[in-house]
């Protein structure tokens, strides 16, 4: 059916690799970030529209794509299990050359999935000038793609790659039957973080489908202890290109040396109320999230620097952290934790950990968009990442440790230490870690970003490539070209573009 959507705020473009540990402020970091894009997305659609409707301003109101719902098996691999759920698409047609153009498939996340993720972006740029039709799948679990009691524990064993692969490869044989395609027509698929992840992987384990994927940030090798992690944020913050510094890094270092010595002495009111913590500070389990969430404002703006909000980028932050006139790096820590607070809209830091496994415990579909509970069952059954501090070249506190993740992963789903290192061994034998072995595959990554650590950096073989972008962080080259783009940037998009049209004539040969 044709359905037309005003411009919404707040709905997501793309979905974000989400933070796999308990801290709340860098949830909230990426929330404001995606409004960000989703304004960028609007200004693109405006811009497209003006362009393309000679200037009515009537049409600048609203975009016109086609939604709908497929049903999926709730298990694909189960024949027995008969419960179906309806899974939400959209398409967007207006560049396609029928019937033989390309179709272009955006692989939705751990988010909900928007209109905005078939008009607007890097891809959409890509199916204009390819005569391509775009769809895209909303993942299950996530947005409206579920089922009522969906996020009870008994239903979460459903939510896998391995069930979202399938659903892609159901979807394909839908939008095939749907556009009287022919069976080997040339699809094309893109994704982001672990969408990124999902479109290599489609193309690696269902090539007759998919011809080619661009997996952008996409971190393929499952990890249950991320150190990189942090190793990449020290690097960034001392990394003269997006204006950190030694210094910088070296006062976050002091900041946080300073927070472990008052907690170790119990001075946890003046922490609760130097930090405006919303509750006072109960423990070692709240002060272990009191540190998660300040490391959370740094790790943010690394991951999302000149994405995120203006006192959020890398530069922004050195700059508190490295002005004396302020005080001691403990209460410039201070002062930069009060203004992304106010940045953020939030009045108070939420640290306390039972709290935390109450939000993570509630499978009510109204907690369903926040998406945390969802996302923290596939990192303890799937995936791990867990962004851990016992590594000494990490600036932040050694409390937020690897024993402390777990144990949620036990505490709200009962899924053992051990369940979760076994489930991480078996995604990386599953799907080839970093080394997939896949072909016509273009990992594209930010080395700001620190998800890059977990992707593939070069090229395996003459068809699974990889473009590593100096000075851009995650996803960066998802979006459509912007003025003050770094030429490493506007670079690597002109190689994604070149290899798209490379694949798509390779196509056409018989």
């Amino acid at each position: 059916m044709l359905a037309r959507f005003r411009l919404p705020c707040g709905l997501l473009l793309a979905a974000l690799l989400a933070f796999a540990h308990a801290g709340k402020v860098f949830w909230l970091f990426r929330r404001h970030v995606e409004r960000q894009r989703e304004q960028q997305a609007m200004r693109e659609v405006q811009m497209r529209w003006q362009l393309q409707s000679q200037f009515r301003p009537a049409m600048l109101n609203s975009i016109s794509t086609k939604v709908g719902l497929i049903p999926q098996h709730l298990d694909h691999f189960n024949r027995q299990e008969r419960r179906v759920f309806n899974q939400r698409y959209w398409i967007n047609e207006q560049f396609w050359q029928r019937p033989a153009g390309p179709i272009f498939l955006y692989i939705g996340g751990e988010a909900t999935l928007t209109p905005f993720s078939v008009v607007a972006g890097h891809h959409v740029d890509l199916a204009e000038k390819y005569k391509a039709m775009v769809v895209a799948l909303e993942h299950r679990f996530y947005g409206t793609s579920l089922n009522p009691d969906g996020l009870q524990d008994e239903n979460l064993q459903f939510l896998s790659s391995q069930q979202a692969l399938s659903d892609l490869v159901a979807f394909r044989h839908f939008i095939t039957e749907k556009y009287n395609l022919r069976a080997n027509h040339t699809w094309i698929c893109f994704g982001g973080s672990y969408p990124g992840s999902l479109a290599a992987w489609f193309r690696l384990k269902f090539p007759h489908l998919v011809f080619a994927a661009i997996a952008s940030s996409a971190p393929v090798k499952a990890q249950m202890d991320f150190t990189g992690y942090n190793k990449i944020v020290a690097a960034s913050l001392s990394n003269p290109v997006v204006k950190g510094s030694k210094e910088c890094l070296q006062r976050v270092r002091e900041a946080f040396a300073s927070v472990d010595s008052m907690v170790h002495v119990g001075w946890l009111a003046k922490l609760s109320i130097d930090f405006h913590s919303c509750s006072p500070l109960q423990g070692d389990k709240d002060c272990q999230v009191l540190v998660t969430n300040l490391a959370d404002i740094f790790m943010g703006a690394v991951q999302y620097n000149y994405e995120a909000i203006v006192s959020g980028t890398v530069a922004s932050i050195c700059s508190i952290m490295t002005n004396s006139s302020i005080g001691t790096p403990y209460q410039r820590l201070v002062v930069t934790n009060l203004v992304i607070l106010d940045q953020l809209g939030m009045p108070c830091l939420e640290n306390s950990h039972e709290e935390i496994l109450e939000e993570l415990r509630n499978s009510s579909i109204a907690m369903s968009d926040l998406a945390v509970r969802q996302w923290y069952f596939q990192t303890c059954t799937e995936f791990g990442y867990y962004q851990t501090c016992e590594d000494p070249e990490c600036p932040f506190s050694p409390r937020m440790s690897l024993a402390y993740q777990l144990d949620i992963c036990t505490q709200v789903f009962n899924i053992s230490y051990r369940n979760v290192s076994k489930s991480v061994s078996f995604t990386n034998d599953y799907y080839g870690a970093d080394h997939p072995k896949a072909s016509r595959v273009l990992f594209v990554n930010g080395d700001i970003d620190p998800w890059h650590a977990l992707s593939v950096l070069k090229n395996e073989s003459a068809s699974e490539l990889a473009i590593l972008i100096n000075g851009t962080s995650h996803c960066a080259n998802m979006y459509s070209p912007a003025p003050g783009d770094p030429r490493s940037l506007i670079r690597a998009r002109q190689q994604i573009t070149a290899w798209v049209g490379k694949w798509l004539n390779l196509a056409k040969i018989p």
